[in-house]
């Protein structure tokens, strides 16, 4: 291996598999090492550099300096090449590692290969990726050489190779296609402030506008909701609502919970909660269908959200100001001071920060303590309670729901038994009118039967009269 083979090799290899050349020039050095080794022993201290400019080799072996040419050609090219190319392997791997790792988050495109378990192959430009089913949009399906969209969520090495992991049920997949739907947002005057995503079924994106005359929610619909549609239907027909950012809270919140009507949010800040007023008809939509629409509000806002009427609040802050009051150091003026700042049960009151405790109420230290306490056994025992009534309420539907089969099974074997009853009375009747008019006579019955009805004719024909008699 002379100098400009080495350079040759060098060049090519850099141009082919996209490597730096320092990387290949070590590979080459390392690989070298290895196969001297096996010639003149591993633990020989062997030392290979090639000069980056000429790509002449120099070698040594315990400090004594080798004839380049001569050591190469003793100790066999093979080995020399088989260890280069595992080392230039493990730098192409890393390349394509570091490659992937930047995009993390982007969005890529692929032709899915294959499925295995669930899981989908995609061929990416130069490396293969894995779309899991966890990762998939709930409800979807794709099919082999079908081209699709995902966001790079992981990219980690596996022996030789680089694993990429994609997703299409990340928060991620939505603001790419935001970006790429709308030129306002690549140009900066409109902005993704937030975002929440329940995959497959509902998200909401916060966004607002560096430039008043541009109406940031209008912009992100577009003409006839042509923009807004787009990304739909790459979401499988996930519903998207579009927020509009503020940064007052109580006027997030109600953005972030339409289309339900909001009447007032109370802000807990040191539950970091927000209690949201509503009427009783908007009550079922503010929580959304399953707690869906207040889940991704919370989300959306970082705010815990907790929906409620004005005759709730009402009631749990008389509880609250009661519970509370039972606790030994706690005055009524301190339990109406804590429901103020939005403690309503005893697990809020169980996590209160001391400081803040000892503030309002000008307890020590010792006295928060035991306050502490007596909330935090006061919750696990509300807990218990709740557990109970909760395997009350299981048992009592279970109950139920068991009277009702049983009620149902019986009214089931009644029906059968009247229909029985009422077949085995309607049998007589049609044997009886199987016997009579079901059964034909033979032929020789009949010609028996027309003869006697011939005789007994005969037998009936009156004698005539005598002469002078009267007829």
């Amino acid at each position: 291996m002379n100098a400009s083979e080495v350079l040759r090799i060098v060049d090519a290899i850099h141009r082919d598999k996209n490597i730096d050349k320092e990387i290949v020039f070590e590979g080459i050095e390392a690989a070298l090492v290895s196969a001297a080794k096996k010639h003149y022993g591993e633990e020989a201290e062997i030392e290979v550099k090639i000069d980056r400019e000429s790509g002449a080799i120099a070698a040594s072996c315990d400090g004594e300096e080798l004839d380049s040419e001569e050591t190469v050609g003793r100790i066999g090219a093979q080995t020399a090449k088989q260890v280069m190319i595992q080392k230039i392997r493990e730098a192409e791997r890393d390349s394509l590692y570091e490659e992937y790792h930047e995009l993390i988050g982007e969005m890529v495109s692929g032709v899915i290969q294959r499925y295995e378990g669930g899981a989908a192959t995609v061929t990416l430009s130069n490396v293969e990726a894995i779309l899991p089913r966890s990762e998939q949009i709930p409800g979807e399906t794709h099919h082999v050489n079908e081209r699709v969209r995902a966001t790079v969520f992981e990219v980690r090495k596996s022996g030789s190779r680089v694993k990429v992991i994609l997703s299409r049920a990340r928060p991620q997949l939505v603001q790419r296609l935001f970006e790429q739907e709308i030129p306002e947002i690549i140009d900066g005057v409109i902005e993704v402030r937030a975002m929440s995503r329940e995959p497959g079924y509902r998200s909401k994106v916060a966004v607002s506008s560096s430039d008043q005359r541009v109406d940031c929610v209008g912009a992100c619909v577009g003409v006839r909701g042509n923009r807004i549609k787009n990304i739909v239907d790459e979401l499988s027909g996930e519903r998207i609502d579009i927020v509009r950012w503020d940064d007052n809270l109580e006027i997030l919140i109600p953005n972030a919970l339409q289309p339900a009507e909001v009447e007032q949010v109370i802000l807990c800040k040191m539950l970091g909660r927000a209690i949201v007023l509503v009427r009783e008809d908007q009550l079922s939509l503010a929580i959304g269908r399953r707690g869906q629409n207040v889940r991704l509000a919370s989300k959306l806002s970082g705010w815990d959200i907790e929906i409620m009427t004005q005759e709730e609040l009402a009631e749990s802050i008389d509880r609250a100001v009661q519970g509370f009051s039972l606790i030994e150091g706690v005055e009524v003026e301190l339990a109406e001071r804590l429901v103020e700042e939005g403690f309503l049960s005893y697990d809020d009151l169980s996590i209160i920060e001391p400081d803040a405790l000892m503030a309002m109420g000008g307890l020590s230290p010792e006295q928060v303590d035991r306050v502490v306490e007596q909330a935090e056994a006061h919750a696990a025992e509300a807990e218990i309670a709740a557990a109970e009534a909760r395997k009350t309420k299981r048992d009592q539907d279970r109950q139920a729901a068991e009277e009702e089969a049983a009620i149902e099974a019986a009214e089931r074997e009644s029906e059968a038994e009247v229909e029985e009853e009422g077949s085995q009375e309607e049998e007589p009747e049609i044997a009886s009118a199987s016997d009579d008019e079901l059964t034909e006579p033979t032929a020789s019955e009949a010609l028996a039967s027309a003869q006697e009805e011939i005789d007994e004719k005969k037998t009936e024909v009156p004698a005539s009269p005598a002469a002078g008699e009267p007829e």
